[in-house]
């Protein structure tokens, strides 16, 4: 393998001392758009880390499949900026079985994209992915997944983390963490939940907290964050006290409240509806003739929710089409509103 790439970012696994919010990479939704919503929507300080849809290092390193998987390390200007401002950094987010594939797509990261890091997903539950002996698989294969983690780290300095769970088929944090904690890591992200759980039941935080006892033991420089049932700032807080993290990362918990980063912020319907015409907007410009529009229409229900009306709205918005469509639904909604308050007075 080629030299690993110089970058000279700084390693803010080691340099963030408060606890770490993250959210967490997720599948057509953590795009360059939703990360640069949920900047706007959140307050400095909130939030630490961004991580994006994941990629396939098999398509990256697959000459037709290249073009197709290259979307997901896209980074608008206007995130970068705002991410700057924020001091949040932004991790990319890969998987595969090939060390050697890890290696280049790696490289690519560091020398191609504006990413201040990379994460390896050893978490994915997905049927069709694990098939293929990928992400939460690995916890099968620990001699592979550890020459996954020295591959990636040899090509280039960026900080790196691994997502993961605390088993596959059963429970096996003892055996799995510590494998993992005598990997060159800078962060590890432990999913209180086996794979054959996928998202039901409840996340074991004792399990977590088994893990951090093994990193204190083992290797306590690196970072260690939990994940799973989590939804506010609040409930994080308290997971650091109980269960000893550095951090947490969210997932879900950003669909229940998109302004979850802006700790004790209540929006009304206007800034509801602001927002939803922002993520429409950016989606609009961003993806047009490249993402087809139909996937953003699972973030409507988030916005759309908790005043009068909202149902109705909802359903008008899931028949959209295009931006055009979005901004008239919602204007005529605002008007309805402001005529009956006007009616009501």
């Amino acid at each position: 393998m080629e030299k690993g790439v110089k970058t000279g970012k700084e390693n803010y696994w080691k340099s963030i001392n408060e606890p770490i919010w993250a959210l967490a990479p997720m599948e057509d939704v953590t795009d360059t758009v939703f990360r640069e919503v949920v900047l706007r929507l959140s307050r400095p300080g909130h939030v630490h880390l961004l991580f994006s849809e994941f990629l396939s290092t098999d398509g990256f390193c697959h000459p037709v499949g290249k073009e197709k998987v290259l979307h997901r390390f896209f980074i608008n200007p206007e995130e970068r900026e705002l991410a700057r401002e924020m001091n949040v950094k932004l991790v990319a987010q890969i998987w595969g079985t090939d060390p050697e594939k890890f290696y280049q797509t790696a490289k690519y990261i560091a020398e191609e994209t504006d990413f201040d890091g990379i994460d390896i997903n050893m978490g994915c539950p997905m049927k069709n992915i694990i098939k293929k002996g990928a992400c939460s698989a690995l916890i099968n294969t620990p001699d592979l997944a550890r020459e996954i983690i020295a591959a990636t780290k040899e090509a280039s300095d960026l900080p790196l983390s691994v997502k993961t769970r605390i088993g596959f088929k059963s429970v096996v944090t003892e055996s799995w963490i510590s494998t993992l904690l005598q990997s060159e890591i800078d962060a590890l992200i432990v999913h209180g939940r086996i794979q054959k759980m996928m998202s039901e039941g409840e996340a074991d935080w004792t399990q977590i907290a088994k893990a951090v006892e093994l990193r204190n033991k083992m290797n306590p420089n690196i970072k260690l964050l939990g994940n799973g049932d989590v939804l506010s700032i609040d409930e994080s807080n308290e997971k650091v006290r109980e269960f000893g993290v550095d951090g947490v990362m969210i997932g879900r918990g950003i669909f229940h409240n998109p302004w979850l980063y802006n700790q004790g912020h209540e929006p009304d319907m206007e800034e509801r509806l602001e927002a939803l015409l922002l993520h429409a907007r950016l989606y609009s410009k961003t993806w047009t003739g490249e993402k087809n529009w139909s996937i953003l229409k699972r973030f409507f229900k988030i916005y759309t929710n908790s005043f009068k009306g909202a149902a109705h709205l909802r359903a008008e918005l899931m028949e959209t089409h295009g931006i055009d469509e979005v901004e008239t639904i919602v204007k005529a909604f605002k008007e309805d509103v402001k005529r009956r308050e006007h009616e009501a007075e």
